[in-house]
C-alpha cells in the first residue's frame, strides 16, 4: 500500500468519527428536549404526544 492510500485511511477514519461525534450529540440534545418537554408540557398545559 502506498502512502497515499495510507493518509487516505486515515483521513476517512477521521472524518468518520467526526460525524458520528456530531450525529451522537444531536441524538444525545434531541434525548434532552423529548426529556424537557415531557416534563414540562403537564405542568404548562401542552400537549402530550406520549
Amino acid at each position: 500500500m502506498s502512502w497515499v492510500a495510507i493518509v487516505l485511511i486515515v483521513i476517512g477514519v477521521w472524518v468518520a468519527l467526526k460525524v458520528a461525534g456530531a450525529l451522537l450529540k444531536l441524538v444525545f440534545w434531541g434525548v434532552a428536549l423529548v426529556g424537557v418537554y415531557w416534563l414540562l408540557a403537564p405542568h404548562m398545559g401542552w400537549p402530550q404526544f406520549f
